[in-house]
């Protein structure tokens, strides 16, 4: 190793993907300096790295209320890149498919405003090698990067890596594969105790596109081609957990839902023009044999190879839909991987490391429940999410599960390690929140993980700003409910209020009312609220006694607004919460004055 490189910073985040994004945004945007390192080339895990451009979301992501604003603006950007065409690859899977360079570039221009304003340095190809500090405080972490060693310090350490590579480092508790049904009673939890050898299953992603004018020429298959193709099977089948089987067109779309070609197409030539390009993300090269955890080269190398056995097999020996077998029409694709052959940089990361926890996120805490819209309210909430617990196949030949959920959130206490379990300002800041594997396979995907990040990464702030540790923010109702309010002021929703978006002048008031249980019965059963209608009786109850419940957090006298006839929802809420905001609002005078304020590199 060459020399040394020191930077001082205020929030060290530790990726490159989208959590970490989402992390360095959020602090940034709260007025904090960033340092944002990984081992990849380029940022945006995912969607970019990973090849998983079409974005995985739920039914409402369309709805102002149903994402942040930053999340938001990724969606209206890359849609605006292909001239605001709603899904230019056209794929089926998602209502958003695009090629995984346009949004390497959304999410550049994005960091691109904080770094020309010295509040952001980012630091590709850069490994970690260690942290500094011990397991009960983090002062930063070492780098490795071209050969030279590079330490970051900061107030706060946010690990936003795929698979948690700073929980072990770092001495903080963390779990991997099945905690077992015994644990917590999950009813798609693996039977007994827990398997930590049942890590879901990752992949290694392909780029394909379709040259029907110039058929490329067909090398000769990989090595061990006739195992991986009977073992996994290849096939253009799929079946689900519970025993139903839909075999899948090649290419033609006639049939509901579609084609396999278009399920993952991230380019769709009828639109754009050029040629048709897909990525390739199928229980043909879904790897679970070895866990990325576990054996994280082993298990790369082979997922790879079977990525390279299914790619030969779609070229030669899947069944035309016209007849005949092989479409060698269809070539490897470095133009949309971003890679010289065509497969991803780095395998598709279902399964992190996960902060362990004596009260994780659980899957009974996302089942739908009677005569209610939401899942189980989280008081601490600090952003939304929305996906079924999706796993694939595990380590061990356990079966895939795709349990339903309902609309659900992001507790802060999943973020920290409890007390006694890990430093006390080190976040997670992607898959790796306390939650157990069911649970975190519904927070795994895009949105997901943007939500995880962009709470770290408001929470990382906050604890600058108020010289507080995380474990010390979450112990303390009043810096809470602060953080809560940073949140929903930077444009993040915390509860489901599809009709209460962040332009609403009700937002901020009517949302932190709702976290704290300030919906009625008929409320409980709908995803909406009615801002602008007059307040019913029952509601206005509702909103009452959760704007007592707060002040008596913050040691504050609640206000006592009359109700004027007419008065609607959203007035309502804005007089009650009225005190606490302007009380938490008078604390911010007592900040923490920040240590260090902005990045510096002192060789």
């Amino acid at each position: 190793m060459n020399g040394d490189g020191q930077i001082q910073t205020d929030v060290v985040v530790i990726g490159l993907g989208l959590g970490a994004v989402a992390a360095a945004l959020a602090a940034t945007g709260a007025g904090c300096a960033v340092v944002m390192a990984g081992g990849e080339r380029r940022v945006g895990g995912q969607i970019t790295t990973q090849l998983t451009a079409p974005l995985d979301e739920h039914p409402h992501i369309e709805r102002e209320a149903a994402c942040s604003l930053r999340y938001r603006a990724v969606r209206d950007s890359i849609r605006a890149a292909y001239d605001g065409r709603r899904n230019p690859g056209g794929g089926w899977v998602s209502r958003l498919c695009f090629e995984p360079a346009v949004g390497e570039r959304i999410l550049e221009t994005m960091l691109d405003a904080p770094r020309r304003r010295g509040m952001l340095t980012i630091l590709r190809g850069a490994r970690l090698v260690e942290v500094i500090g011990d397991a009960e405080r983090l002062a930063g972490v070492v780098l490795e990067r071209g050969g030279q060693l590079i330490s970051v310090t900061g107030a706060v350490v946010v690990d936003a890596t795929e698979t948690g590579e700073v929980l072990p480092l770092a001495g903080a508790d963390w779990v991997i594969g099945s905690e077992g049904r015994a644990a917590f009673g999950e009813p798609h939890a693996l039977p007994g105790g827990a398997d930590h050898r049942a890590e879901q299953s990752c992949t290694v992603v392909a780029a394909l596109v379709r040259d029907d004018d110039q058929p490329g020429p067909v090398a000769d298959a990989p090595l061990h081609y006739e195992r991986w193709r009977d073992a996994q099977p290849f096939s253009l089948t799929l079946s689900n957990d519970v025993g139903h089987t839909h075999t899948f067109s090649f290419f033609d779309d006639e049939h509901p839902p579609g084609s396999f070609w278009s399920y993952r197409r991230v380019r769709d030539s009828a639109q754009l023009g050029g040629i048709d390009a897909a990525i390739i993300n199928w229980h043909g090269n879904d790897w679970y044999g070895s866990g990325l955890v576990a054996d994280p080269r082993g298990t790369e190398a082979a997922a790879r190879d079977l990525t390279r056995a299914f790619v030969h097999w779609l070229r030669t020996e899947a069944p035309r839909d016209g007849g005949g077998k092989g479409y060698p029409e269809l070539r490897l694709a470095p133009e949309i991987s971003g890679t010289s052959d065509g497969l991803a940089e780095s395998p598709y990361v279902r399964e992190s490391r996960r902060l362990r926890s004596a009260h994780p996120v659980t899957e009974l805490d996302l089942t739908p429940r009677a005569d209610e819209e939401r899942a189980e309210q989280f008081t601490d909430a600090a952003g939304i999410a929305w996906y079924h617990a999706d796993l694939h196949p595990r380590v061990g030949g356990h079966p895939s599960v795709y349990a339903p959920t309902a609309p659900f959130q992001v507790p802060l206490r999943s973020l920290v390690p409890e007390c006694g379990r890990g430093p006390a300002n080190l976040l997670a800041g992607a898959k790796n929140l306390a939650a157990t594997q069911i649970a975190a396979a519904a927070y795994r995907v895009h949105h997901g993980e943007w939500a995880v990040g962009e709470a770290a990464g408001v929470l990382a702030a906050h604890s600058v700003r108020r010289g507080l540790t995380a474990q010390e923010i979450l112990a303390d109702a009043r810096e809470l409910i602060a953080v809560q309010v940073a949140v929903l002021r930077a444009g993040v929703p915390i509860v489901w209020a599809l009709d209460l978006p962040q332009h609403h002048p009700a937002f901020v008031a009517g949302s932190l009312l709702i976290a704290h249980g300030g919906l009625d019965r008929v409320g409980r059963r709908r995803l909406t609220v009615e801002p602008d209608l007059p307040v019913s009786t029952e509601a206005a109850a509702a909103l009452r006694r959760a704007a007592v419940r707060i002040a008596a957090l913050l040691d504050i006298t609640p206000t006592r607004p009359d109700l004027a006839p007419g008065c609607t929802w959203g007035a309502l809420a804005r007089a009650l919460a009225e005190p606490a905001l302007a009380a938490i609002d008078r604390s911010s005078a007592t900040d923490h004055p920040r240590a260090v304020p902005g990045a510096r590199r002192t060789e």
